[in-house]
């Protein structure tokens, strides 16, 4: 079980696939380039992000994945403009009051991982809305990284530890890799398979630093509001196509070495 959620917590093995199919985690980036290039206010452009994630989640099944985490909001954007760190918060409203019927119904189980704290309580209300309709639902998890660092997930994880240590509940002596996942945000799902960037970009930005030690990484120069299933599966297709070793050699390779 989870010592956070209660939820009972899958192995976060390298290369393992959640349920009927691959963990995948998408870095959403390009909005506001897009709207950019069309002479569009940025909100426009993450609002057309929105329409790029209904399409990715819905065709997500078919691609083979049966995991899916998306990064929303990170702890860094609070450093934008006030009134686009406003339109953020209004997005994931909106994306949760427009297709959760349908989530709820396709049996898409929803998770908001990242820090609660400084979020409005109109926000807050509709991430537990979300999660409470969706509890039960197993064909399909999506995850939304919302108020979420990599960075700041491994402290937080840390410093849980060490509040069961001073409540003399765990000794330092008890933790390992798989005890310290147990207690990151994302301890409900497999580590992920594959990490997707779009827009062209090639680097992390923070984003699943523990998970992603085995993780193949796929970097697409599309826009994220011109996303869709199509990409999706292209990464996958890449992923399947590399030779995953964690760390090991292939028979052949040992024989060609002797």
């Amino acid at each position: 079980m989870s010592p956070k959620t209660g939820l009972q917590t899958k192995t976060a093995r390298p290369g393992g696939e959640a349920g009927a199919g691959l963990h995948a985690a998408i870095i959403m980036d390009g909005n506001g380039r897009w709207a950019k290039r069309r002479g569009m206010p940025r909100a426009l452009g993450h609002r057309a992000g929105v329409n790029a994630l209904k399409r990715t989640v819905e065709g997500a099944p078919a691609a083979g994945v049966g995991v899916l985490t998306v990064f929303g909001f990170s702890t860094e954007n609070w450093r934008r403009p006030a009134q686009e760190v406003s339109e953020l918060m209004g997005l994931l409203k909106a994306y949760v009051e427009s297709d959760l019927d349908r989530l709820s119904r396709e049996g898409v189980r929803v998770r908001i991982i990242g820090r609660r704290t400084g979020l409005s309580p109109d926000v807050l209300e509709v991430i537990e809305r979300a999660e409470r309709r969706t509890a039960h639902n197993d064909s399909f998890l999506l995850q939304v990284a919302f108020n979420y660092g990599g960075q700041a997930d491994i402290a937080d994880a840390a410093r849980r530890f060490a509040e069961r240590v001073e409540r003399g509940e765990a000794r330092a002596a008890d933790l390992d890799e798989a005890t310290f996942g147990s207690f990151l945000s994302t301890s409900a799902a497999p580590a992920p398979d594959l990490i997707v960037r779009t827009s062209g970009e090639h680097r992390i930005s923070n984003f699943l630093l523990w998970e992603c030690a085995y993780a193949e990484l796929v970097f697409q120069d599309v826009l994220w509001p011109d996303y869709g299933p199509e990409h999706l599966a292209a990464a996958v297709a890449e992923y399947r196509s590399r030779d995953r070793r964690y760390g090991g050699i292939a028979a052949d390779d040992v024989a060609v070495a002797g």
